[in-house]
């Protein structure tokens, strides 16, 4: 499923790894996380001018064409005001702006009202979550992203396209042959009804991926608690390292493609601590060439989840 190639240099190991079905590249440089520059999170905890905070987000966001908010639970679905989608949904999760923990039944109303609010919509769709401004989110308060076009984005493109590919060839999905070579690997984490494992050719620092037993945003619907119980996990397990912010990305075919090649899939990142330096994990070689330098070994990371439990 990917290649390796490991050399050694005077400071330690570096593997270049290759993901067979896309070609997709990272860089595994362990000695890297010995430079220590992911310090305790300087959280920006204001809750002044917050438009998503009770008492601001029924005057300071937009509404749908018929006037209103989307509401499932406590979360709140509206357009995007500067949207970079065709349809751009934004998902206010939970009505507290800094939660110590979040609530499951909260992620899974969001996750549920983002999904609605995409429906209907004969584009690629993905439900997205940028956690704190160090993971790229322009408001601190919780908040997810549904977005949805006619053609996928450049990641889902891969995906979709090389998994038709491997059917056409193999007669058999792709993902099915991943979950079954990944269950007895050592980036194996755990199963809920969706398969998560430590991603082999990772986008980014400790990535897991779910991979979810359907294609399409329409059949989603069953699999939300599981869903949310997953992302969750991952992220107190990240906390548990020391990490606060993180991004999250659930992908889907075009609706009425179920059974052509595809499995919807969530991956989730995690990236540093807000900091008052204005430093990230995104520089030069993530950004330009699309090859990330990752610190954790995928298979490393599988240790660390099974010692967390």
């Amino acid at each position: 499923m990917f290649t390796t190639h490991e050399i050694r240099t005077e400071r330690g190991v570096l593997q270049y790894r290759r993901e067979s079905l896309t070609g997709i590249r990272c860089r595994i440089s362990p000695v890297r996380f010995k430079r220590q520059i992911d310090t305790a999170p300087a959280m920006p905890d204001s809750r002044d001018g917050c438009p998503f905070c009770p008492g601001a987000i029924n005057t300071s966001t937009p509404t749908f064409e018929d006037g209103g908010r989307l509401r499932c639970g406590e979360s709140v679905t509206f357009p995007n005001l500067y949207p970079f989608a065709e349809r751009h949904v934004v998902t206010v999760i939970t009505s507290d702006h800094t939660p110590g923990r979040f609530d499951r039944r909260c992620l899974a109303d969001a996750i549920s009202g983002t999904a609605q609010a995409l429906s209907g919509s004969s584009g690629y769709a993905s439900i997205n979550w940028n956690h704190l401004p160090s993971a790229g989110a322009s408001i601190v308060h919780p908040h997810l992203q549904g977005i949805a076009d006619l053609e996928p984005t450049h990641l889902a493109d891969l995906y979709i396209s090389a998994g038709r590919r491997y059917l056409a060839d193999h007669g058999r999905l792709y993902w099915e042959d991943l979950v079954e070579r990944e269950r007895c690997s050592e980036r194996f984490l755990f199963e809920n009804e969706i398969f998560w494992s430590a991603n082999p050719v990772p986008l980014g620092e400790r990535e897991v991926r779910g991979i979810l037993p359907i294609s399409t945003l329409e059949e989603l619907e069953p699999y939300i608690d599981p869903l949310a119980d997953g992302i969750l996990r991952i992220v107190e397990f990240y906390r548990s390292l020391g990490t606060h912010a993180f991004n999250a990305s659930i992908f889907f075919d075009a609706p009425g493609t179920a059974g052509q090649g595809h499995r919807a899939f969530c991956s989730i990142i995690a990236r540093l601590n807000p900091n008052t330096f204005s430093m990230c994990d995104s520089a030069f070689m993530e950004r330009l060439h699309l090859e990330p330098v990752i610190l954790t070994l995928p298979e490393d990371l599988g240790a660390l989840f099974r010692e967390h439990k």
